[in-house]
């Protein structure tokens, strides 16, 4: 049966943030955690070693693979900080980060260099967005 690593710990989020090495990467965590947290209503939870998660849902694939991940969350990674978001399709996202600000995407990520590279109420937008996908998507959680 697969395993699935990210999963929510019981681990410090005030602590992880602590030990991210970069002083302006540890106050970029602390901004992303207060917009997070205010815009999702959710408390931050660590998921896995070094993602910090706001809200949970249940997913289950064609495929029969399930498991639980946070809504949206980020991770202050050493290269850049990992934005985690779920807006439904592609094209879709891509249109809202059109007036995001600079950063590159991946297949489940935004990744930014700072928090001063975007614009802060299309991140409330791409939060809200997620947040209301999922819960539309796997409205039992």
């Amino acid at each position: 049966m697969y395993e699935l690593k990210t999963k929510e710990t019981d681990h410090s989020v005030i602590e992880f943030i602590e030990n991210v090495d970069s002083p302006k990467k540890r106050e970029d965590a602390y901004k992303l955690l207060d917009i997070f947290t205010e815009t999702t209503g959710y408390d931050a939870k660590m998921w896995g070693p070094s993602i910090i998660g706001f809200g949970a849902y249940h997913y289950k694939y064609e495929s029969g693979h399930e498991g639980d991940a946070p809504l949206v969350g980020f991770s202050p990674r050493k290269a850049k900080i990992s934005l985690y978001f779920a807006v439904g399709d592609d094209t879709n996202r891509e249109y809202v980060l059109k007036d995001f600000g600079k950063h590159t995407t991946g297949k489940a990520c935004v990744y930014i260099n700072k928090v001063a590279d975007i614009d802060i109420e299309v991140l409330k937008a791409l939060i809200n967005q997620s947040v209301a996908f999922l819960k539309e998507k796997y409205p039992d959680h």
